[in-house]
């Protein structure tokens, strides 16, 4: 497996990210010698100008674009504009002058966001454009939908080997864990793990409760990159999920025991849910990048735990130390 990738030079933009610095470790693994890591202090993707000296710079025979700018329910309700901008920017720019540069592969991720609010489950790659994205979410979801159609139709006109990859929402050792811009689960994790710490009694949770997510292990979705770096040559989109839906009630009472959290959970339902129900149909992964995910749930959470634990024991022993 990957044995096609050893010998190419690989940009991976995000590649400093939570996701990227995984995929990278993947693609070493496989082989892989010259791995190219653009960082936004040097290389600003959503300017044109940058892309054309970053593509100097790396020399890229494939490009895995996942840099974005995202975060949960809260960031997408402040930041509605320039997620949509950045996010569409970025994309256009470095398919644009991949096209130009005759890259051999472009591998695109998008995110579960550009699904229709209301979409039937399980989700399917053909229900895209079925309707609106949820609201909170529309602006990024949208900018990632778009790009998915652009690589479509550069392949129509100008045989441009693009992949478009949807992933259900990520999680996992080294994600973001700020409050004011995390997803749920990392939210949620800080949140139990400091009432533990503090003993505190209560844990506010966003939402009723009610909506349910899916969610793949960070591990599981860097191997399906690679896969579908190696393997996937149709613009044709790709699920990428666990295929396993939980409710935002279940999954705080899940963290809250891994946590050993003993009070109790109330939910501030002026919160917006976000989508009602998310769930991915997997077949299309499996049937062409021969993938699946294998970290169940309650593991993934257990390996999350663990590493917040041990890096907020580090951050706290290392501001002691410089006190």
């Amino acid at each position: 497996m990957h044995n096609v990738l050893k010998n190419k030079r690989i940009c991976v933009t995000g590649g400093a990210g939570f996701l990227g610095r995984v995929v990278c470790a993947k693609l070493k693994e496989c082989g892989v010698r010259e791995v190219f890591v653009p960082r936004k202090r040097e290389f600003d993707l959503t300017q044109a100008p940058a892309v054309v000296h970053m593509f100097d710079a790396a020399r890229p025979e494939i490009v895995i674009h996942l840099a974005a700018e995202v975060g949960g329910i809260g960031a997408n309700e402040v930041h509605p504009g320039r997620f949509f901008y950045a996010n569409l920017a970025m994309g256009l720019n470095l398919i644009e002058e991949a096209r130009r540069r005759g890259i051999e592969k472009f591998v695109q991720v998008g995110t579960v966001c550009a699904y229709p609010k209301f979409c039937d489950l399980p989700f399917r790659e053909e229900d895209l454009w079925s309707g609106y994205p949820e609201e909170t979410n529309a602006p990024y979801g949208i900018a990632k939908r778009t790009l998915g159609v652009m690589l479509n139709a550069y392949r129509r006109e100008y045989g441009f080997n693009g992949v478009y990859l949807i992933p259900a929402n990520l999680y996992g050792p080294g994600d973001n864990f700020e409050l004011q811009s995390s997803h749920v689960i990392a939210a949620m994790i800080r949140k139990f793990c400091d009432a533990v710490e503090r003993g505190l009694d209560t844990v506010p949770c966003w939402g009723s409760g009610r909506a349910s997510r899916e969610f793949l292990y960070v591990d599981d979705a860097a191997e399906a990159i690679a896969r579908a770096a190696e393997l996937h040559n149709d613009s044709t989109p790709v699920n990428l999920g666990s295929g396993c839906e939980i409710t935002i009630a279940d999954l705080a009472a899940t963290i809250s025991r891994l946590c050993s959290f003993d009070g109790r959970i109330t939910w501030e339902v002026d919160r917006p849910d976000g989508q009602p129900r998310r769930r991915l149909d997997t077949t299309r992964a499996a049937k062409l990048l021969g993938w699946r995910a294998i970290v169940d749930l309650e593991e993934g959470l257990r390996r999350t735990i663990d590493w917040w634990r041990a890096f907020s024991e580090s951050r706290t022993n290392t501001a002691t130390s410089t006190q």
